[in-house]
């Protein structure tokens, strides 16, 4: 049994105060007279909530909290304990995070058990934000700090051994071998459930994609940097704290090591929508290599490019995937069709696939 609240109905106000003193959030002998939660958000892998909060005596500290647990859905949380989402995103937050430049909420309680499949996650509170929205899609100057952002996640860890090297946060070989394993099921889900919502010139992509071989191969060839794994609009709060701030970036289950133009065909791909990609494509592409620069990293354009192309069919396999293998809902099946259309889009004008087969 964990010795931390799984569920938010679990959550006590002793809990909390302790989290809170231990995080200097609150002083000592500050009370939590009453609480109660609400869930935010449109994750399939992990539930997230907010916390009001009322206190004993006047006090500065915060009112709202947020906070992130397993998955209800029992496939969605089977799916995340095999691949060890839950751990990776409580360990990304106590040992990777503060290193890095890229702004995510500040943390006060981070902790899984053992077998990996129960967590949670107290957060401070980015609100008011707003939530970027992979169906609706987003305007030029979102993508642009959604890039900068990229970079500050890139840069500090760039051959950065001391963050690259724990097994934790490393692609575990037999985790890959599942992933490969499943993959021709996940397509063959993914062909039954969209045939007729997806562009057949896409689902083409898709059905050839699922049986390149170097698909998994060049998952394995040596990491540049932490990437997030999911970077898309679903995973970003702009605005936040009310537009004092631009941006935060959330939802780290899927950070691993790896190259960076995952990232940045992924977004650019299935995370931006197709119209605004065309429009500025170039443009986005050339600021995250200024703001690399910036920070220390010069990157060779033609290198880039080459392993952009590529990156792009990242969006492709984790539509395909994910939809597969999580809870179905109706927002979800619009979110997977989105991804895989933006992601195929780009994918069919660069030739991503023969990309894909030269990088072996």
């Amino acid at each position: 049994m964990s010795e931390f609240p799984s569920h938010p109905d679990a959550v006590t106000p002793g809990w909390l105060e302790r989290r809170l003193v231990e995080s200097h959030a609150i002083e000592e002998g500050v009370g939590i007279s009453d609480l109660r939660w609400e869930p935010i958000g449109t994750g399939q892998v992990g539930d997230s909530v907010r916390f009001h909060l009322a206190y004993s005596q006047a006090t500065a500290a915060p009112a709202t909290l947020a906070a992130k647990f397993p998955a209800a859905d029992e496939r969605s949380r089977a799916t995340a304990a095999m691949m060890g989402l839950y751990s990776k995103e409580v360990r990304f937050y106590r040992e990777a995070a503060p290193q890095l430049a890229v702004r995510v909420p500040q943390v006060f309680a981070a902790e899984v058990n053992g077998d990996g499949d129960t967590f949670v996650l107290l957060f401070e509170d980015l609100g008011p934000a707003r939530g970027g929205d992979q169906i609706a899609g987003c305007s030029i100057a979102d993508a642009r700090a959604a890039i900068r952002q990229a970079a500050a996640i890139h840069a500090p860890s760039w051959n950065n051994t001391q963050l690259l090297e724990p097994e934790w946060i490393a692609p575990r070989p037999e985790v890959l071998a599942q992933i490969e394993s499943m993959y021709p099921h996940a397509q063959s889900v993914f062909r039954e459930r969209y045939a007729d919502a997806l562009e057949p010139v896409y689902m083409d992509i898709c059905e050839e994609l699922a049986v390149t071989e170097q698909l998994f191969s060049q998952r394995k060839s040596d990491p540049q940097c932490i990437v997030h794994g999911d970077f898309r609009l679903d995973n970003l709060l702009f605005d936040i704290r009310g537009g004092t701030e631009p941006i935060a970036v959330l939802d780290w289950q899927t950070v691993t090591t790896g190259k960076a133009m995952t990232d940045i065909g992924y977004f650019l791909g299935c995370g931006i929508g197709d119209e605004l990609r065309r429009a500025h494509e170039n443009e986005l592409f050339d600021l995250y290599l200024a703001e690399m620069a910036g920070r220390g990293v010069t990157l060779d354009r033609e290198t880039a490019w080459h392993e952009y192309r590529v990156g792009a069919l990242h969006g492709v396999s984790t539509a395909v995937f994910s939809a597969a293998f999580v809870e179905r809902t109706e927002r979800g099946d619009a979110n997977f069709l989105s991804m895989a259309r933006g992601a195929c889009a780009l994918a069919l004008e660069h030739d991503s696939l023969a990309a894909l087969k030269e990088s072996d």
